[in-house]
């Protein structure tokens, strides 16, 4: 066994242990609302005591989060809001869960890129020539768009030949709508009685929407361009 699979290897024992760990000590209960509302104050009395150290851990536990793929990452960011507010609640999770896609990105891209390339190299070709191209923009959408799980998202892309640093900022530009949404949802956390609902069916529209314009006005210039050389 090659030293590079050994190291993939330590990789997922680590990560499934984590993940493990989680539904094996029932973890998820201190990720839900009820939780979250119960324990509002004496957050806000620890934040008040110890700003930074509570921010810092909550930075953390955000980037664990969602470079585990953990479903917790909405209670997270509700909890962003209830805590530091509008304005820092989003800072804090615009660039926590930034960070925390990368490193998803990174894991994919490290444990499975190179075996999917050398299985499926001849029917991506087409794939990756699109991600080269148009990448940028069909990322953009499938982030402004809530129905996306993000962790599919970030391991699907992490197989591409998309560069980091084009994934992290349009990552950041597309789920920043929706931080800001779940974040001031979590500032008015007493009017909450549960997850659903979050995003009324005409957000969704409009997020949707929003995605797709830059994708579409990027294909009506190729497009033009195009009208013009023939003609």
């Amino acid at each position: 066994m090659s030293r590079g699979t050994i190291k993939k290897l330590l990789v997922v024992a680590f990560i499934a242990g984590f993940v493990a760990a989680y539904f094996l000590f029932d973890l998820g209960r201190f990720f839900s609302l009820d939780y979250l509302k119960a324990s509002r104050d004496g957050f806000l009395s620890l934040y008040d005591r110890h700003p930074v150290l509570v921010l810092g851990s909550y930075f953390l536990l955000y980037v664990a989060v969602t470079a585990l793929a953990l479903p917790a990452a909405t209670v997270v960011t509700l909890a962003g809001g209830a805590l530091f507010g509008l304005w820092v609640g989003v800072v804090v999770v615009s660039f926590a869960s930034t960070l925390g896609a990368a490193l998803a990105f990174l894991i994919s891209r490290y444990l499975l890129r190179d075996w999917v390339q050398r299985r499926f190299g001849d029917r991506l070709a087409r794939v990756n020539r699109g991600i080269a191209e148009e990448g940028a923009f069909y990322l953009f959408t499938l982030r402004l768009v809530p129905i996306f799980p993000f962790f599919v998202i970030n391991t699907v892309i992490g197989l591409t030949p998309m560069r980091l640093s084009t994934y992290t900022w349009v990552s950041q530009l597309g789920m920043f709508p929706a931080t800001v949404v779940y974040v001031n949802a979590g500032k008015e956390l007493g009017r909450l009685d549960s997850l659903s609902g979050l995003l009324s069916p005409s957000l969704l529209v409009a997020f949707t929407l929003l995605g797709l314009f830059p994708l579409a006005a990027r294909k009506a210039l190729g497009w033009y361009r195009q009208r013009r050389r023939n003609g």
